[in-house]
């Protein structure tokens, strides 16, 4: 195998990826076609633009993506270190400088010695090099169809909805109660009882609730798979009744009766800490979701680890195909990286790039794979991408995924801050000679 690595995309997980290979004094071949051809996401030539947020999220160790951040700066991450430069006030978040942040990577890049940029699409899948595939969730079409053949057309999801999900422990269970509809099952579902009173109160909250902006690229195809539930309730007052909060089925134990309305939820992994919201795919604002969705009888404290969101998005069933240093199992030598692993948001994009290319240094280097455990936040994410599970949907950072504490911890924050602790001290330690 040749001591020369393609990668594919100059975004976030691509840019830190040929990155980290150069300067380990690997040759990389970076391919970018944004400046021949843009997809519709995409304004700007520069590297590493950020379409959406000018926000990598919370810097704080009390946050899973204040602790992603620092375990990528500990590993030496570029971009973080682009992102800490162009950094501008926004409270506890790391807020950057849009331009300054894409224009610097750019040009670090283009004067890294070991990296030739290529300004074409990518469109051959090499059998003789390793490549590195980060071509983000608007992957050409070109690209995809090679994709599809290697994977297999199954193998690849078109993504556009996806619910709300929030940690178990937030769930105010004097309100809500397990059970599953009419009896079938074990009563895996949570539900959250509405009367009248509450029912109409969500609903009038829920439909003038304030709406993200859909960009032109996402209007196409986005209501023929999915209705938003705000939509829903656009159609009728009690529509939500026979729909996701349709109540048949379910008698409240407290009751012994069945309530005006029920918003259920369901688990979302395998410990049972994480649960999504039923039905409630969504495009309100982040913030409008917080609102409207805690005005749900037990919803109340609820802590959102994902929001819910409506865009294309395409993504391969990683759990499937991939290997825990993100390797196709069908194909050594191609790699994967970015969102279209399935992975969620900008910095989890750029450790995914780190964590690829530190596995493939080391495969070129003759050294052992680089594994990092779901004790750091990295590794909880990699691990949530490649542990098989019947349906997979993306995922960000957040302490929902990551291993539990020996001992049990009440306090949210101390909780949070003691997970931090542990991540950055088994992140040196492992480090230690790679």
């Amino acid at each position: 195998m040749q001591k020369e690595v393609i990668v594919v995309g100059a975004g976030l997980a691509g840019s830190e990826a040929a990155y980290q290979l150069a300067k380990r004094g690997i040759k990389v071949k970076l391919y970018e076609m944004k400046t021949k051809k843009k997809t519709p996401a995409h304004s700007k030539d520069y590297f590493s633009e950020l379409v959406c947020s000018n926000s990598l999220g919370s810097d704080s160790l009390e946050n899973a993506s204040g602790l992603m951040k620092e375990e990528l700066r500990i590993l030496g991450s570029l971009l973080i270190e682009v992102a800490d430069k162009n950094r501008v006030p926004a409270g506890q978040a790391l807020a950057v400088d849009r331009d300054g942040f894409s224009e610097e990577v750019t040009k670090i890049l283009k004067n890294t010695e070991n990296i030739e940029i290529i300004e074409e699409e990518f469109t051959e899948i090499p059998n003789d090099k390793i490549v590195i595939i980060a071509s983000g969730p608007l992957t050409s079409d070109k690209l995809f169809e090679k994709i599809s053949e290697i994977t297999g057309e199954e193998s690849l999801y078109f993504y556009d909805a996806a619910a709300p999900i929030v940690t178990f422990e937030s769930i105010d269970m004097n309100k809500a109660y397990f059970q599953s509809r009419y009896g079938k099952g074990d009563g895996e579902y949570i539900n959250c009882p509405m009367n009248k009173e509450e029912y109409y109160n969500f609903y009038n909250e829920l439909v003038k609730a304030e709406r993200a902006e859909l960009k032109n690229f996402e209007k196409e195809k986005l209501f023929d798979a999915c209705m938003p539930i705000e939509k829903i309730a656009m159609s009728g007052e009690k529509t939500m009744t026979f729909g996701p909060l349709k109540p048949k089925g379910l008698i409240n134990p407290r009751t012994e009766k069945m309530d005006y309305a029920v918003v259920q939820l369901r688990q979302d992994d395998k410990e049972g800490k994480l649960y999504n919201i039923v039905g409630f795919q969504t495009n309100l604002k982040f913030g409008e979701q917080k609102r409207v969705f805690s005005m749900i009888p037990g919803l109340e404290n609820a802590e959102f680890i994902r929001y819910g969101v409506m865009h294309r998005n395409t993504f391969i069933n990683s759990t499937k195909l991939l290997d825990r240093t993100l390797r196709l199992k069908n194909r050594d030598n191609i790699y994967f990286a970015g969102q279209i692993t399935g992975g969620e948001g900008y910095v989890t994009a750029i450790a995914t790039g780190m964590y690829v290319a530190m596995n493939v240094a080391n495969r070129l280097e003759n050294k052992e794979e680089f594994i990092l455990e779901d004790i750091s936040e990295i590794g909880a994410i990699v691990n949530y991408i490649t542990e098989e599970k019947k349906k997979f949907q993306p995922m960000g950072a957040n302490f929902g995924i990551i291993r539990n504490l020996d001992e049990n911890i009440r306090d949210k924050k101390e909780k949070y801050r003691k997970l931090s602790e542990r991540a950055l001290e088994y992140l040196k330690k492992s480090i230690k000679g790679v």
